[in-house]
């Protein structure tokens, strides 16, 4: 009787601590949990509409995902090329980016979102795939990309205040 005293003792000690523990991980309400669990979705939407955007060129649609100040610098081959700051100067470069290819395709895989209150980093992980054509062949440049963005929440909405588009590797090849 004396062990089975001892041993629901132990797992009570050892049950409490845990929860215990656990609670300190995670302070936040239900109710705080699940804003924040709206808040990852709706930058995830953020992040899968911009694709899906670039991917059919709207552009005039795809510059209203950021701030209206919006900064987007890009790396190319670990060196900075390009800084844009403002839906006039995203609309203008991406569109002339965009004008070479005639077929658009974003993938976009892993991320990772720290909401840090009404703003968040994330880092998210992206494959472009461009198809054009040149000199009578069809060229695929493939893009493996990792953007740095700072969203901020605007009257409700999640925008991209900044981005860095690090370009990390780049492949092209003819399509046969």
């Amino acid at each position: 009787m004396r062990n089975t005293f001892f041993s629901t003792l132990c797992l009570f000690i050892l049950t409490s601590t845990v929860l215990f523990a656990q609670n300190m991980e995670k302070p936040s309400t239900i109710e705080q949990r699940l804003i924040a669990m709206e808040d990852r979705m709706a930058i995830e939407v953020v992040l899968n509409t911009f694709s899906n955007l670039a991917d059919t060129k709207e552009i005039d649609q795809q510059v209203l995902l950021f701030t209206k100040d919006g900064i987007v610098e890009s790396i190319a081959k670990g060196q900075a090329s390009t800084v844009l700051q403002g839906r006039e100067q995203l609309k203008n470069a991406f569109s002339a980016f965009l004008e070479n290819f005639h077929t658009v395709y974003h993938q976009n895989g892993q991320k990772t979102i720290k909401l840090l209150g009404d703003h968040a980093e994330v880092t998210s992980y992206c494959r472009v795939i461009l198809v054009s054509k040149q000199n009578e062949k069809e060229i695929k440049t493939t893009l493996y990309t990792i953007y740095k963005d700072l969203f901020v929440k605007e009257k409700g909405n999640w925008l991209i205040k900044h981005r860095t588009s690090n370009f990390v590797f780049r492949e092209v090849e003819e399509v046969k």
